[in-house]
């Protein structure tokens, strides 16, 4: 179980999203699917939550309708091993999407495109001659351009075996302030992500509609990034919060998908009841519901 799992948040369309990706990236299945209340069995179109693997990269997904809608300030970087395999995924991707910059040569790389898919998530590909890596990518803007690197330290400080592996600086003449990042690579307990500043105006910035998820053993563990990770951010139910960057985490015990996936159905709604009333989460208050009399 990787320590940081993306979550997505799709409106009503989660199910033909993950058959998409799934068919266009390699190596890459569906793990659960969880269909919604009164739902047939089989029946399509009708999911709740999914988890799913493109890659070696896993997913969560709810479909959680229209309260948020993604943003390209989190993309997710694509490393090809291939020119071909740049190609089918840009075709795919792009098939009713929106280009942000067009796939072609750059100083940077022989092949690049930066494009929003149809259901609204951002995709930068490149080519890299390695094996296909998918990688987060936040993009700081606004008010909290510049603060990439403050960041990745931060970041770095909370989660074990951590590491920044690549910084590249805006130099002059670069079209970004000197000194802030360019583009960065860094891992947290060894789940990588990309971060770049970018002092362009932009209309979008980091968005619930995909949170990184934290999966917890203990409550310690659980009270530790609450408290740390909602430091000069704010909280919400359910062990949802933004930190002081913007970026939405959910901190979750791994107990929890236990109890509210149970073939009891009396007692998964209890601990659903219970979670929906919580803000942190609390391993205690899940078991008790669940085993209440």
């Amino acid at each position: 179980m990787q320590k940081i799992t993306p979550f997505l948040w799709f409106n009503n369309n989660l199910e033909e999203a993950v058959d998409v990706y799934v068919a266009l990236f390699s190596n890459s299945k569906i793990l659960s699917m969880h269909r919604a209340p009164g739902a047939a069995p089989g029946e399509k179109g009708r999911a709740f939550t999914a988890t799913f693997s493109l890659g070696d990269q896993e997913f969560y997904a709810l479909n959680g309708g229209p309260m948020y809608s993604f943003s390209p300030a989190t993309s997710f970087f694509v490393e090809c091993e291939t020119g071909e395999d740049v190609d089918r995924l840009w075709k795919g991707l792009g098939e009713g999407g929106t280009v942000f910059m067009d796939l072609n040569k750059y100083p940077f790389s022989e092949k690049y495109g930066w494009v929003q898919d149809r259901f609204g998530i951002s995709w930068q590909l490149m080519l890299t001659k390695g094996k296909q890596k998918i990688s987060p990518c936040l993009m700081f803007v606004k008010e909290v351009a510049g603060k990439a690197e403050q960041a990745i330290q931060f970041y770095s400080r909370l989660f074990k075996n951590s590491e920044t592996q690549m910084i590249a600086r805006y130099e002059e003449g670069e079209g970004g302030h000197v000194g802030s990042i360019k583009h960065a690579s860094f891992s947290l307990d060894g789940v990588t992500f990309k971060a770049m500043d970018s002092h362009m105006e932009h209309l979008h910035v980091f968005s619930p509609a995909i949170s990184f998820f934290v999966n917890c053993t203990t409550q310690e563990e659980v009270d530790f990034f609450w408290d740390k990770l909602s430091e000069g951010g704010k909280t919400s139910r359910c062990g949802w919060l933004d930190d002081q960057f913007g970026v939405t985490w959910q901190i979750v015990p791994d107990t929890l998908g236990k109890l509210m996936y149970d073939k009891d159905r009396i007692k998964a709604k209890r601990v659903m009841d219970a979670m929906m009333k919580m803000t942190k989460l609390d391993i205690k208050g899940l078991e008790d519901a669940y085993n209440e009399q």
